[in-house]
């Protein structure tokens, strides 16, 4: 559960209860930036008891609640890494908050390396389905109600927002792939064995978050799409290192298509 002190704040300050939270990961927060947001309510994390100031480059700190292409939404600009030291608790507390907010809908992206060789560098792909391979599960411990106990997590990322963005991307002219994203704790990139693992485990993508936020999230009965900006070729795929510098760039330079997308998928989604 989020601390009932920043339940009780965000309620307070939050000027409506969004329709949909969308998650901005590694170099994609532009949208938090954009006119709509700067005409927005913005909460920065650290004005919620608990909440620390992001530590890695490209993660704002910041809720941004908005009306964005006609919709009320709130945005996130960063999240909490696992890999930062952070409990699963804290990770995952957004998706906690938003539930008891009253949200129904998460965007979740993330900055990925391409596992699946047909992918490449710049493009999106929408999740279909992911691989917790964490090692935990944000789950453990004492049950939070009313969730279930045991929660079903057969169709998590929800397929008619996938079929929507994949409409939106027709429209826009753009190619959106799909894929199973495979979540690890980082911060070490893999290396080119666990790559050739992972790609026979049938994972078209890897990164070091979205899937303890996706799991919590249907915990708290949300319907979640998710969708992955693949920012390099993962590890032994091209005879190249990895650096976060490549990842923040790559999504910077797919910024545009994808704020696209988002604002497309946004403004044409169907009224709950």
């Amino acid at each position: 559960m989020p601390a009932s002190d920043a339940l009780s704040i965000l309620r307070a300050k939050a000027p409506f209860i969004p329709e949909l939270a969308i998650v901005l990961g590694s170099g994609l927060g532009a949208l938090a930036d954009s006119a709509e947001a700067k005409a927005g309510t913005t909460i920065p994390f650290t004005d919620l008891p608990g909440f620390p100031a992001p530590t890695v480059a490209g993660h704002g700190g910041k809720l941004v609640f908005c009306a964005f292409e006609g919709r009320k939404v709130v945005l996130q600009a960063g999240r909490f890494h696992y890999y930062e030291g952070h409990p699963m608790s804290l990770v995952t507390s957004p998706m906690r908050l938003y539930g008891r907010l009253g949200v129904k809908a998460v965007m979740l992206t993330n900055a990925a390396g391409a596992l699946n060789p047909g992918f490449g560098v710049g493009e999106l792909m929408a999740l279909t389905d992911h691989i917790n391979l964490f090692g935990t599960n944000p789950l453990i411990g004492p049950n939070v109600e009313p969730g279930a106990r045991f929660p079903d997590m057969t169709a998590i990322y929800d397929s008619a927002f996938r079929s929507h963005l994949q409409a939106c991307a027709a429209r826009l002219g753009q190619t959106l792939r799909e894929g199973v994203y495979l979540g690890l704790t980082g911060p070490s990139y893999e290396t080119p064995a666990e790559i050739r693992a992972f790609r026979t485990l049938g994972a078209d993508a890897v990164g070091m978050s979205t899937v303890p936020e996706a799991i919590v999230a249907r915990h708290e009965g949300m319907r979640v799409a998710g969708i992955s900006c693949l920012c390099n070729m993962a590890a032994g795929i091209l005879p190249q290192a990895l650096t976060h510098q490549e990842v923040l760039e790559a999504g910077a330079a797919a910024a545009g298509r994808f704020e696209a997308l988002i604002r497309a998928f946004v403004r044409d989604l169907p009224q709950a």
